[in-house]
């Protein structure tokens, strides 16, 4: 009978500490996670962007969104016509400033055929404003490719411009 207790009370304290174990290992982990993920950003109820990623992960508490692998937006005027295309290998999404940061091999092309390549992209979805701090390498609609570091544009890259530009350019004596 000593045994009996003995053991009931060894497998009750195994079950207890497993129980703690388990509890502590969700600490930092996401709230949900999808795979093959799709969603959709509005901004007063119009479609703005929709976003494709391999992986997601949600954390509730932090009002805050992870994609990777391969993440793709296309984003959409006020009128929902489709404008332009990120591709990054990493996104964040802040929920509450409605704010999305790509990271990683940036590469946004627009209808209109402009291309922008840089490490970190931000994009203030209530400003509907895209901008960074870091390197650019940017190509205009006349293939003209501009050099700088820092970047403001609207979403669909019509009205944009390099704030630190570097480089050398030549000009034709036809064109002075």
């Amino acid at each position: 009978m000593k045994y009996i207790l003995f053991l009931f009370l060894f497998v009750l304290g195994c079950e207890v500490d497993e129980v703690k174990k388990i509890g502590k290992s969700r600490q930092g982990m996401p709230d949900a996670e999808s795979w093959d993920a799709i969603i959709t950003l509005t901004n007063e109820g119009v479609k703005r962007a929709v976003i494709r990623a391999g992986h997601l992960e949600k954390y509730n508490e932090k009002k805050y969104i992870r994609l990777d692998d391969n993440v793709d937006a296309d984003f959409f005027n006020e009128n929902e016509v489709y404008t332009t295309n990120l591709k990054s290998k990493v996104a964040e999404i802040e929920e509450e400033r409605d704010y999305l940061i790509a990271i990683g091999n940036v590469v946004v092309l627009s209808d209109s055929g402009v291309t922008l390549f840089t490490d970190t992209l931000s994009w203030d979805n209530v400003k509907e404003k895209v901008f960074t701090e870091n390197k650019v390498v940017f190509i205009t609609e006349q293939n003209d490719t501009l050099h700088g570091i820092g970047f403001e544009s609207d979403v669909e890259l019509n009205n944009w411009k390099i704030l630190k530009p570097t480089g050398i350019f030549k000009v034709e004596n036809n064109e002075k």
